[in-house]
């Protein structure tokens, strides 16, 4: 390991004068890359074709903040199911958390949007256009002239036209595909709004893809900070091998024919690929830091490197610091088995409450501020507010009210039976009328069903009051 200790106090983008060291990573190459792209294809075609398909006649995946209407899987989620949202969230925290101790920042390097849209479909079209990590850097430092001014204009188009895409579908998963659809074919003229919004998307996502980088995983993301908290010297890392790269003596520049194990060298050659490959500008040979991404591609360029050089690949590969320094497996540890109990109940409570939920909602409160009313023949009058949610894609029909813990009747407003939208909210009033000989308290506690024809779709609860002296 490095004596030198002084990269756990900066930040490798950021030079001594405090300003911004941009980052030009080599083109990576090698087999660990050509699985990430494989990945990140697959990805990319599930990102953007998710808010798209539908089942059911439900968005695959929606985030309709505004409406806070939610769409997982298909599966429609409402406000009233904000607490089966909840659940579900904690899971995929807990579910990152278990992954982060066992394999560490995987995640980022492997499945994040970031890194994917960064590395496989940014940074791909700038090593088209400006060339590799030496031919950037030259055009850096070049003058602007004729040549550059055309590069730069290229690609920046490129960059905005891609972050207009980018922000087009990231609109589709918050105002749902139809609704993104139908704004377009009308015109953006009828929809300034909508069309500011897109362009302030738009202008975030060039700013973070064409400017800010690398810097979002080591400034603006905490899951970088949290490995500190979650990985162990069991974690299973992308890790510099420093037990074989050090030796004894430390690194060598590579000579052919010499003897490194005789002189007391290890297999490091110094040759700087891993630092030059890396998207975060890191030296993954000072040890796990919270820049790395686990990206593999310092894995990739040291293998080649190897490879050249008749050394034993995997230099730099997966493993853990035990594996390193103890030649241990990997295991199940006892904090991967806790958060793993906790995980299986946290799944389990949540599938039970989606067997148990409801396709039609319904809340039935007294009005506020309301008084009891007396009739005749002893008869007891409350009105009440209802609201009904249809979860469902279809219309719910013929809908009625039915009490069903005391005998009496319930009269709603305006109409008797109706029907409830696809996907709506139903509103309306109703009164309920019981004998006073019916009633056991000044607050009787009521259920009442909800029905489509003869069929029970759901059975809400509410209070009803009446006089005191009736018992």
């Amino acid at each position: 390991m490095a004596d030198n200790e002084h990269f756990r106090d900066s930040i490798g983008t950021i030079n001594e004068e405090g300003k911004r060291a941009w980052v030009f990573p080599k083109k990576p190459a090698g087999r660990f890359y050509e699985y990430r792209k494989y990945v990140s294809y697959v990805l990319l075609v599930f990102l953007f074709g998710a808010p798209f398909i539908k089942i059911n006649g439900n968005q695959f995946l929606m985030f309709n903040v505004l409406e806070r209407r939610f769409n997982i899987f298909s599966y429609p989620f409402w406000p009233q199911d904000f607490h089966l949202f909840v659940i579900s969230m904690i899971a995929g925290v807990i579910f990152v958390a278990l992954f982060t101790v066992a394999f560490g920042r995987i995640f980022c390097g492997w499945m994040c949007p970031q890194t994917i849209f960064m590395e496989m479909v940014f940074r791909r079209i700038e090593y088209w256009i400006d060339g590799d990590r030496g031919a950037q850097m030259r055009l850096d430092r070049q003058p602007w002239d004729g040549n550059k001014i055309r590069k730069r204009v290229l690609k920046w188009s490129i960059f905005f036209l891609i972050s207009f895409l980018i922000a087009n579908v990231f609109l589709a998963y918050l105002i749902s595909s139809d609704t993104l659809i139908r704004y377009i074919t009308e015109g953006p003229v009828n929809h300034l709004s909508t069309l500011a919004s897109l362009l302030i998307f738009t202008g975030v996502f060039y700013f973070v893809f064409a400017w800010f980088r690398e810097q979002v995983c080591i400034i603006a993301c905490p899951y970088g900070r949290l490995q500190g908290v979650l990985l162990d010297n069991k974690s299973v890392v992308v890790a510099y091998d420093h037990k074989r790269g050090e030796a004894e003596k430390g690194r060598k520049k590579f000579r052919k024919g010499e003897d490194r194990e005789a002189l007391g060298y290890g297999d490091c050659i110094d040759c700087f690929q891993c630092v030059h490959v890396c998207p975060t500008g890191i030296d993954i040979r000072n040890g796990t830091q919270l820049e790395c991404v686990n990206c593999t591609a310092c894995m990739d360029a040291c293998d080649e490197i190897m490879e050249k050089v008749n050394l034993p690949k995997g230099l730099i590969r997966y493993a853990s610091e035990d594996n390193i320094e103890k030649k241990a497996k990997f295991s199940f540890t006892p904090r991967m088995m806790g958060y793993s109990a906790v995980l299986v109940v946290l799944i389990g409570v949540l599938v039970g409450m989606l067997f148990l939920r409801n396709d039609l909602e319904a809340t039935i409160l007294r009005l506020p501020g309301q008084l009891y009313e007396r009739k005749e023949g002893n008869i007891i009058s409350n009105v009440y507010t209802f609201k009904l949610i249809n979860k469902t894609t279809r219309d719910v029909e013929d809908v009625s009210f039915k009490l069903l813990s005391h005998p009496g009747k319930i009269e709603v407003v305006t109409h008797r039976n109706f029907e409830v939208p696809a996907e709506q909210l139903t509103e309306g009033t109703l009164f309920i009328e019981i004998n006073t000989g019916d009633l056991e308290t000044d607050k009787d506690k009521l259920s009442i069903g909800v029905f489509s024809g003869e069929t029970l779709l759901e059975t809400a609860t509410t209070r009803f009051l009446g006089p005191r002296n009736y018992y």
